[in-house]
């Protein structure tokens, strides 16, 4: 770009979305590029719990379940009341084996689940585990 087109452009009509574009790039599974851009939109916004929870989706999505926990505890230290955050912390949990505290978080989640049609598939998601868990705790305690 040249300088006149510098000095004298509208920056804001310039200006990149990175959590759009991070969005974006995680639907696409680039997921490398789509934490580049979440960052990016971190710097914008530091704390911001909406873009720590898509860092914390995409370093599940990568293979760093370690990172993906401590961003949602992150998330959950700013704000206990993120329902997202319960919701993918109780499923790294699971699959780590630590079923106590992974029953927590799917009952905070399902107490704090929003409401409408895109949350459905995830409070199913969240009874049918809580079910299992429950059931898995009555088999052990009676062996």
């Amino acid at each position: 770009m040249s300088i006149w087109k510098k000095l004298f452009s509208d920056d804001r009509a310039e200006q990149v979305d990175y959590y759009q574009e991070g969005l974006d790039l995680l639907r696409a599974g680039r997921y490398h590029d789509a934490l580049t851009s979440f960052r990016l939109a971190l710097k914008e916004a530091p704390g911001d719990t909406a873009v720590l929870q898509q860092i914390a989706i995409t370093h599940t999505r990568i293979g760093l379940t370690d990172e993906a926990a401590k961003t949602y505890r992150q998330v959950l230290a700013q704000d206990a009341k993120a329902a997202g955050a319960h919701y993918g912390l109780a499923f790294l949990l699971l699959r780590s084996g630590q079923r106590e505290e992974a029953e927590r978080h799917l009952r905070s989640f399902l107490e704090l689940a929003p409401a409408g049609p895109e949350a459905q598939p995830h409070i199913e998601h969240a009874r049918e585990a809580l079910a299992e868990l429950q059931a898995k705790t009555a088999v052990d305690g009676e062996g």
